[in-house]
């Protein structure tokens, strides 16, 4: 993968009690750009692992908080940025990014999300309905969310 234009990443669809999904709305664009957590995967990590540490660090929720029920590690799932936002991003190193996803039980409370973390990702957090996610997100990862919803779709 060294060679890869993509970056590797990992991502956690962490639902409720309700089946409702996590998505925090993005600090860094002007539009309403809402998310799940996710992020790049450090050297030497594991997928599984790079998606627990960034569920952790951009939402403070341990993973002793959460029980994985489905894992997607097919790497098809991608998303391409826009041109314009290339250069700028990961050293304009990469075209986009290539993820690994968890579908994930939140086995906690409301209380247990703390968003003031250190680097601060998001505004603002709520739960949404999973068939809503495509609309929230912005329109580059709008494909992948479609297929990530369709993979844990028996889940939800």
């Amino acid at each position: 993968m060294a060679n890869d234009k993509y970056r590797l990443g990992a991502g956690v669809m962490l639902v409720n009690a309700h089946r409702h999904v996590w998505v925090g709305r993005r600090i860094d664009n002007k539009d309403e750009a809402w998310q799940m957590p996710q992020g790049g995967i450090d050297k030497g990590e594991e997928p599984l692992e790079g998606a627990l540490r960034e569920l952790e660090e951009e939402t403070g929720i341990a993973p002793s908080l959460v029980e994985q029920v489905e894992g997607c590690p097919c790497l098809d799932l991608k998303y391409d940025l826009p041109e314009t936002l290339q250069p700028h991003l990961w050293g304009g190193k990469y075209v986009g990014q290539r993820q690994h996803w968890y579908l994930m039980r939140f086995t906690g409370s409301d209380e247990d999300v703390n968003i003031a973390t250190e680097h601060p990702e998001f505004s603002h957090w709520k739960w949404v309905e999973p068939q809503l996610l495509p609309e929230l997100i912005v329109p580059f990862k709008r494909d992948m969310y479609r297929a990530i919803v369709d993979q844990f779709s028996r889940w939800l």
